[in-house]
């Protein structure tokens, strides 16, 4: 990984991570209409940190009992940090169409993660054994696109899906393409790095 792009990943601290995870889940408290929590004064400081005012990509993802409840986000940097994670937090909330809008009764059993993105680059493959060799398994967040199709995967989905042809299939199927679209070589695709903060029950 060329030094740079490690630059973009680490930028944030842990301190910084755990108020963004508070931030996404007093958004979404607040707008169930929950007693709003004033933070106390080490995350009230950080969300000021001029790192987290940067414009960069984010995503928030939210599970109940280790499953899949709500994610969206955002690929490219539209705006700063804080507010991508506010805006994508109701977003991922309210308005994942694949699932019902998160309840007040079931916030506390629902763990927040955020992913701060870096830049996604185009990858330049002719075909798809090239493809399989470019991909690094557990690391690259995946874009892929056809005409008006187009779907992503997190890194932390290589988790569930650690052989990079199922990992493909899926994301083919997701953007609403075969799943084995991939291996024409005509998608266009890009990898993104992300850091990741979570809860942990």
């Amino acid at each position: 990984m060329a030094r740079d792009e490690v630059a973009q990943i680490a930028v944030l601290t842990e301190e910084q991570g755990k108020a963004l995870l508070w931030l996404a889940r007093e958004t979404i408290a607040r707008q169930l209409g929950l007693k709003a929590q004033e933070p106390d004064a080490e995350i009230a400081a950080r969300l000021l940190d001029a790192e987290l005012q940067h414009k960069r990509g984010t995503f928030v993802t939210l599970k109940k009992h280790g499953e899949l409840r709500g994610c969206i986000g955002s690929l490219v940097a539209i705006d700063s940090i804080v507010e991508g994670v506010k805006r994508n937090a109701l977003h991922a909330a309210f308005e994942d169409s694949r699932f019902r809008p998160v309840e007040k009764k079931e916030l506390d059993a629902i763990e927040m993660e955020i992913s701060i993105l870096t830049e996604p680059k185009p990858v330049a493959h002719a075909n798809a054994e090239e493809l399989l060799r470019i991909l690094q398994v557990g690391i690259d967040g995946v874009i892929i696109r056809k005409g008006v199709q187009g779907a992503t995967f997190l890194p932390q989905v290589w988790e569930q899906l650690p052989k990079p042809e199922d990992f493909l299939s899926h994301l083919c199927r997701k953007a609403g393409l075969p799943a084995d679209a991939w291996q024409s070589g005509s998608l266009e695709v890009s990898t993104y790095r992300v850091q990741y903060f979570e809860e942990h029950g």
